[in-house]
């Protein structure tokens, strides 16, 4: 079991830069992806974007440009940094680990964006 806990959620104005950060503990296996997942109220749940274990990144078209996912591997934490904010990104905010038989999320942290 992977456990997940995220941070770095907040209130941002339009145009502004937030940081989240997901730190993972437990049986990690070698080979896994890990990425942000956003679920804005009356939506589903989509993906914002994800690494893998071997670096590979992908980002949903709404971020790309925007949005920077890295990986720190000593610290088993991948971090989100997104610039350039604006409302529609307004969403709660899932870190999630997939692995073989593994599939973690983490409890969400609230991103909104309003001036």
């Amino acid at each position: 079991q992977v456990q997940l806990v995220e941070s770095g959620g907040g209130l941002v104005q339009p145009g502004g830069s937030l940081r989240l950060s997901c730190a993972a503990s437990g049986s990690m296996f070698s080979s896994y992806v890990m990425g942000w997942y956003r679920q804005a109220p009356g939506k589903q749940r989509e993906l914002v974007a994800a690494v893998s274990s071997g670096g590979i990144t992908n980002y949903a078209d709404s971020v790309k440009g925007r949005f920077t996912i890295s990986r720190d591997n000593a610290k088993n934490t991948v971090y989100l940094q997104m610039n350039s904010l604006k409302p529609e990104d307004t969403a709660v905010y899932y870190c999630n680990y997939r692995s073989v038989g593994v599939d973690s999320w983490g409890q969400g942290t609230q991103v909104t964006v309003s001036s």
